[in-house]
C-alpha cells in the first residue's frame, strides 16, 4: 500500500542505523518517510509542522515512553504512534496502548508486520483528520464519492448563502437531515437556531400547535402561551421533515407562511411575523401525491424552488466504506474507543449489503461495531448477524444455492423475505412506520408479514 499524498511517516529510534534501515524498508515499499532526532520526539514533530506528520514510529526511546505518548496525544491528536520495543511484554503493550499507541511491535519486525501496522496507523490518521475537518464545519459531514452525491453537495453549497426554500426528496435514512443542517451551517444564519420537526411523528391534532404555537386557553390543557417552531427558528432555519405527511389543513396554513411570512398561533387572530429559512424533505414523491389529490398543487410548486434528490445507499455502493470510516471516526471519539479501521472481510460484507435503512442504518451498524469491537479493527464478528449471513445479498443477486430443493416456491421466498424485514426492523429500532416506508409497503402489509413470520411476538 502506498501512503496517500501528504501522509508522512516519521521514524525515531535511539539507534540511528536502525532508524535508517526502517525508513529504507518503508521507502522501498512506496511510503513517504522521514528520519528525525529521537532525543526530543515532541520537538521533532513540531519541526515538521502540526499537520506534516501522519504517523510516528518510536523505537528504543528512553523511559517513560508513556509520557512521550501522552504528549503526542495532547499536542498532536491526529498523529498516530507505533511503538517498536526490543523486549516486549503483554503488560507493557497494554499500558502503552492505553497511553495512545496504535500498535506495539517487538524486534525483529518482519516486512508484513511493519507494513500492516503502518497501514493501520495511516487509516487511523485519515479518520482523525476527517473528524477534525468535520468539527471545522467545512462540509466535513457531507461524505461520499458518488457523482450524484457530489452534485448534491455542490447544490447545497450553492444555495447556502441565499434564503431560498429547498425541497429534498429521498428514502428515509438517506441523509436529508445532514444536508439540511449543512446548508444552515454554511449560511449567514449559522449563528441562529436550526429547528427540526418531523411532520409524520406528531399527531395531526398537535402539529399546528407545534409549528405555529398557541395562546392560553386555545384548547383544553393550554394553560399558557406557547411559542411555535417557526417563531423559535426566527433568524435561523426550520427543517420540516416528512412534509408529505402534513394534513390538508396544515398544508393550507403552510402555504400562507411561505407567501406572507406570518404565522397565526392557535386560538389567536393576530398574525406574527416570522423570518426563518425553510427547508423541507419528503420520503415519497410529491408529484404522485399531487396527482392523487392528497397534496396541494399550489404548495408543491411553491416549495419546489430548489429540488435536491438523494439516491438510496444501495445505489451508491462506493460510498459505503467512506461513510463507514466517517461514522467510525465519530463514534470512536464519542465512545472513547481506539478503533483503527475496518478489515477487508468486514468491508466486503458492508459493501454487499442492501441497506434498506440507508445511511441511518449504516450509522447504527457502525456504532454497534465500535461498542463491540475486541481489537483495533472492525471484523465480521462485530457486525449484526443479518449482515454476516448476507441474506439480503442472496435475494438481490438471485443466488439460491442454500435453498432446499424440497421447498415449495413460497417457502423458498419466505426465508429471505423474513430476513429482509428483520434487518429493516433492526435498522429502524423496530419502528413500524419507518420500517414500512423503507421497504416501500404500507403498515398493514408489514404487520401481516411480521405476524406470519412470528416477528410480532419479538416486537412485543
Amino acid at each position: 500500500m502506498t501512503a496517500e499524498k501528504g501522509q508522512l511517516i516519521l521514524v525515531l529510534d535511539s539507534d540511528p542505523a536502525v532508524a535508517k534501515a526502517t525508513a529504507g524498508r518503508l521507502e522501498r515499499h512506496g511510503y513517504n518517510v522521514a528520519v528525525g532526532d529521537s532525543a526530543d520526539p515532541i520537538a521533532t514533530i513540531r519541526s515538521h509542522g502540526s499537520h506534516g506528520i501522519s504517523a510516528v514510529i518510536l523505537g528504543g526511546l528512553p523511559n517513560p515512553m508513556s509520557a512521550t505518548l501522552d504528549q503526542i496525544v495532547q499536542k498532536y491528536p491526529d498523529v498516530v504512534s507505533i511503538v517498536v520495543a526490543s523486549f516486549g511484554s503483554v503488560e507493557e503493550a497494554v499500558s502503552l496502548m492505553q497511553h495512545g499507541a496504535t500498535d506495539y511491535l517487538v524486534h525483529p519486525v518482519s516486512d508484513p508486520q511493519l507494513f500492516s501496522s503502518v497501514d493501520r496507523a495511516l487509516a487511523r490518521n485519515r479518520l482523525l483528520s476527517r473528524s477534525e475537518s468535520m468539527n471545522e464545519g467545512d462540509y466535513g459531514s457531507m461524505v461520499g464519492s458518488d457523482p450524484r452525491m457530489h452534485q448534491v453537495f455542490e447544490v447545497a453549497r450553492a444555495v447556502a448563502a441565499a434564503p431560498t426554500t429547498v425541497l429534498m426528496t429521498g428514502e428515509s435514512g438517506t441523509g436529508k437531515t445532514m444536508i439540511a443542517r449543512s446548508i444552515h451551517e454554511q449560511s449567514p444564519r449559522s449563528d441562529a437556531p436550526f429547528v427540526e420537526i418531523s411532520c409524520g411523528s406528531i399527531p395531526e391534532t398537535l402539529l399546528e400547535s407545534e409549528l405555529f404555537g398557541h395562546v392560553k386557553g386555545a384548547f383544553t390543557g393550554a394553560h399558557a402561551d406557547k411559542e411555535g417552531k417557526f417563531q423559535a427558528a426566527c433568524g435561523g432555519t426550520i427543517f420540516l421533515d416528512e412534509i408529505n405527511s402534513a394534513p390538508p389543513s396544515m398544508q393550507m396554513k403552510l402555504l400562507r407562511v411561505l407567501q406572507e411570512r406570518v404565522v397565526e398561533p392557535v386560538g389567536s387572530n393576530s398574525p406574527v411575523e416570522v423570518d426563518a429559512r425553510i427547508i423541507l424533505a419528503t420520503n415519497q414523491p410529491l408529484e404522485d401525491l399531487v396527482a392523487e389529490g392528497s397534496f396541494r398543487q399550489d404548495l408543491y410548486y411553491r416549495i419546489k424552488v430548489i429540488d435536491i434528490s438523494l439516491p438510496p445507499l444501495r445505489d451508491r455502493v462506493e460510498d459505503v466504506i467512506s461513510l463507514s470510516d466517517h461514522f467510525l471516526a465519530r463514534k470512536a471519539e464519542l465512545l472513547d474507543r481506539r478503533i483503527v479501521g475496518i478489515d477487508e472481510a468486514a468491508s466486503e460484507l458492508l459493501r454487499g449489503y442492501h441497506w434498506p435503512g440507508n445511511v441511518r442504518e449504516l450509522e447504527n451498524v457502525m456504532e454497534r461495531a465500535v461498542l463491540l469491537a475486541k481489537g483495533v479493527l472492525i471484523t465480521p464478528s462485530d457486525l449484526p448477524d443479518h449482515l454476516v449471513r448476507r441474506d439480503c445479498r442472496t435475494v438481490e443477486q438471485g443466488t439460491w444455492k442454500d435453498v432446499d430443493p424440497g421447498m415449495t416456491l413460497r417457502e423458498a421466498l419466505e426465508t429471505p423475505e423474513r430476513q429482509i424485514i428483520l434487518g429493516a426492523l433492526d435498522a429502524h429500532d423496530w419502528n413500524r412506520q419507518e420500517t414500512a416506508v423503507s421497504l416501500d409497503i404500507n403498515r398493514t402489509t408489514l404487520y401481516k408479514k411480521m405476524k406470519r413470520y412470528g416477528l410480532d411476538r419479538r416486537a412485543a
